[in-house]
């Protein structure tokens, strides 16, 4: 067994799931394995379990993150729960903080609220939501307008119930702009991903030159994200990355997201040299192998940006490589 490095040993480690389908399993499908992973995530001693949300995209279940976090909340009993993240832009703040007052009602002390700027995947998702591109030019106003309704202050005069006076801890979802957004709130931040380092670390330090202490963080905070797979052998590690890549490429040369197929599908399939591109792009710079080289990978990751939680973002098509992964980077962790 592969011993916890000092890194590793004193950082947070999550889950992150985006209830990914898969080829030839029914939709609902996906969000049932959500909730088993988390309890799985839970047993391991990972600290958080995060859902997503997506909106018409044929590869991914989860499009209510709040509904399904409550599933993963009533279903463990211990591990925090929360999203990553909800796409403020697609909603009503006010609705926002009346779900996580209710899921913070229901399950206290366990719930996050990680928010997000983004806003439909399409032209035609974003004017089924009553959304356009601009919307997300508001991210700082509305999560302002959110936070109010937790501290009572909305110069409406209406008063969010159960949110009112409940702390339900936030966390930005950022790149670029993103960054110094969280920075002047004064509230955690989670940056990804893993394949562009500099990139991260740029975003990372305009965020703690830029960070304001506030009510909801004295210190700036970073969560790094990213995929991680951990197997027996480097070989086993790299299939794990392969239906995401693939689904990632496609959805870059057909605009469409597509459910995750089998390891040894993908390796059969015949690419355009475009596909080819796209695919090889998203296997670069991924974090994967042994626990002893992933471990190694990752004490040099925290190291570089000082982050104090690693939450890791897995989706493959082999749900029993998914957990062995997972159960290997406990090991790496120290968890349980």
């Amino acid at each position: 067994m592969t011993p916890a490095l000092p890194s590793t040993a004193s950082t947070r480690f999550s889950v992150l799931d985006r209830s990914r389908t898969r080829e030839n399993h029914p939709t609902p499908e996906a969000l049932r394995d959500t909730v088993r992973l988390a309890k799985d995530a839970e047993r391991l001693g990972f600290h958080r379990f995060w859902v997503s949300e997506h909106h018409g995209v044929p590869g991914v279940a989860g499009s209510a993150p709040t509904v399904l976090a409550a599933a993963v909340a009533a279903a463990t009993r211990t591990i925090r729960v929360g999203t990553g993240g909800v796409m403020l832009p697609n909603h009503r703040p006010l609705i926002v903080a009346e779900q996580f007052g209710v899921l913070a009602s229901l399950f206290p002390g366990r719930i996050d609220m990680g928010l997000g700027r983004s806003v439909g995947f399409t032209d035609g998702v974003r004017r089924a939501l009553g959304r356009d591109k601009d919307d997300a030019d508001d991210f700082a106003g509305q999560l302002e307008e959110l936070l109010s309704w937790f501290r009572g202050t909305s110069p409406t005069g209406v008063h969010a119930r159960p949110s009112e006076g409940l702390t339900v801890p936030p966390f930005v979802l950022a790149m670029g702009e993103g960054a110094d957004i969280a920075a002047r709130a004064g509230l955690p931040m989670v940056i990804g991903d893993l394949r562009d380092r500099e990139r991260m670390r740029r975003g990372i330090d305009r965020y703690r030159a830029g960070f304001r202490p506030s009510a909801w963080a004295e210190e700036p905070y970073v969560v790094v994200s990213g995929t991680i797979a951990v197997a027996a052998t480097p070989e086993e590690a790299h299939r794990i990355l392969l239906p995401e890549a693939w689904a990632m490429a496609h959805s870059r040369t057909h605009g469409t997201f597509p459910p995750l197929a089998p390891a040894e599908e993908v390796e059969r399939r015949t690419m355009t040299a475009r596909e080819r591109g796209f695919y090889e792009a998203g296997l670069t710079g991924q974090v994967y192998g042994t626990q002893e080289q992933v471990a190694h990978e990752l004490e040099s990751l925290i190291k570089e940006t000082g982050a104090q939680e690693v939450l890791v973002t897995t989706s493959t098509y082999d749900r029993e490589a998914l957990l062995d992964s997972y159960t290997r980077l406990a090991r790496i962790a120290g968890l349980g």
